[in-house]
């Protein structure tokens, strides 16, 4: 059976006292209507509307990657007024459309499943996702019948005394058939004190005509929506911990997991181990028995299998296997660390390619470079990729040794089995087999220091 949904995307959460849209504020590093289209696919759902309205260009902007399609809901007029806008996508379709908001990002791929299951194997006409509550206060009540199927759905304000001891409450999620929510919402009104469309309403027309409307309850955590930046920090954390507890799962240690931010989408091989502290970001891989030491942080990163990175940051790179990162190392966006290679203290690589067994030991940088394999730099190494104008590149071949306080001053190439002396400034190219020195003769002045003094 055909299977879509609705995305309700368009409210601007005046709450959130933000310039960006509600469902773009982040969690776990990934925005939250993100996450519910993620979910939303990993559970088999294929046609995903999302309805936007407040910041609309921001909200497709940052989910075109995602293969969704757009509805325009120009004014807010209800969660009822939304589903309306997107009467044109619903259109001329059967089977199934299931109804998420996009600023509630704690919903699983499990329960999403359970819900469709359950409306089609019951052939209801609508399924509203439920919790459970301890204490439902100030909550909407779900109220059942003999069969055990929804009656009808009550304010907290209207109840009466038998209805306020329900702890059943509207998740403000569904399922519906898609033909009857067509018909429903044809019949749909804002005859109410806020001059709004409500979904709830639906419901209650679909009862009306005797069409069955059932419930399925799921944990209240899942149905969470982010109104205020205090319930952001506690989905946040919320799902912080479900991301660690999966990793910890599959076989990942975290020294302290509480205090370890792994976004959405990493993906670490077992057996390797993370201390507190650090943080790591976007589309990253990390291989097994890798060692990430305290405070680093690594965005949209590549990590061979056991590899050791110590209080660094790695943004948009590679690095090889058995290598050894830091420590406060930085690597910059597009670099390529090899196999078995050394960056060591205070060390910054940009847009640079590193080849195996190479060793950048301390306080060098290299910038714009193809570097090959097994060459070792000096302390104090500088690549002179720079020059007022233009970024240019800097060649070295194998077995490259780069003495102390170097300067390579790009465009230039330094070849196999080269040397270069300590303190020498590189301009053109050193050939292979060469011992290179350029450096201005040393001259000692006697008796200067005296006669400074005399003056």
């Amino acid at each position: 059976m055909y299977k879509s949904a609705l995305i309700l995307a368009a409210g601007k959460g005046t709450r959130m006292k933000s310039d960006l849209p509600k469902v773009l504020h982040k969690v776990c590093g990934k925005e939250m209507v993100n996450h519910v289209i993620d979910t939303l696919r990993e559970a088999g759902i294929d046609d995903v509307n999302v309805i936007i309205g407040t910041g609309a260009q921001k909200v497709e902007e940052a989910t075109e990657s995602k293969n969704v399609s757009y509805t325009i809901q120009n004014e807010q007029l209800g969660t009822g007024h939304a589903v309306i806008c997107a009467k044109e996508f619903l259109e001329n379709k059967k089977g199934t459309v299931a109804i998420f908001t996009g600023d509630a990002p704690l919903i699983t791929k499990e329960s999403v499943i359970a819900l469709i299951d359950f409306h089609e194997n019951n052939n209801n006409k609508a399924t509203l996702l439920t919790s459970i509550l301890t204490d439902a206060n100030g909550y909407g009540r779900v109220i059942r019948n003999s069969e055990n199927d929804v009656e009808k759905i009550v304010e907290h304000k209207d109840c009466d005394e038998n209805e306020l001891k329900v702890k059943e409450i509207n998740a403000g999620m569904y399922a519906f058939d898609i033909e009857m929510l067509l018909l429903a919402l044809a019949k749909l009104s804002n005859n109410n004190s806020q001059g709004e469309y409500y979904l709830t309403d639906v419901i209650e027309i679909l009862k009306k005509d005797n069409h069955r409307v059932g419930a399925m309850a799921v944990p209240f955590e899942e149905t969470l929506g982010v109104n205020s930046r205090i319930q952001l920090g506690q989905v946040e954390e919320i799902m912080r911990n479900r991301i660690n507890e999966a990793h910890m799962i599959n076989g990942v240690t975290l020294i302290d997991s509480k205090n370890t931010y792994i976004g959405a989408d990493v993906v670490i091989g077992n057996d390797t181990i993370i201390y507190p502290g650090c943080v790591i970001e976007g589309k990253t891989t990390i291989g097994r028995d890798v060692v990430i030491k305290g405070t680093s942080r690594l965005e949209n990163v590549q990590v061979g299998d056991r590899t050791t990175i110590d209080n660094s940051v790695i943004v948009k790179s590679k690095v090889g296997e058995d290598t050894s990162v830091g420590p406060f190392a930085y690597i910059r966006p597009e670099s390529t660390i090899g196999n078995e290679v050394k960056i060591g203290d205070f060390v910054e690589i940009k847009k640079a390619k590193i080849g195996d067994k190479t060793k950048v030991s301390h306080l060098t940088y290299i910038g714009d470079a193809e570097v090959g394999e097994s060459c070792n730099f000096g302390c104090g190494t500088v690549v002179v990729n720079y020059d007022g104008k233009k970024k240019h590149l800097t060649k070295i071949g194998n077995n490259a040794f780069i003495g102390c306080n170097t300067n390579l001053v790009s465009p230039v190439t330094v070849e196999d089995d080269a040397y270069i002396a300590a303190g020498s400034t590189i301009t053109k190219t050193v050939e292979s087999g060469a011992l290179a020195i350029a450096r201005a003769k040393q001259i000692n002045i006697k008796g200067w220091v005296n006669k400074k003094r005399i003056k």
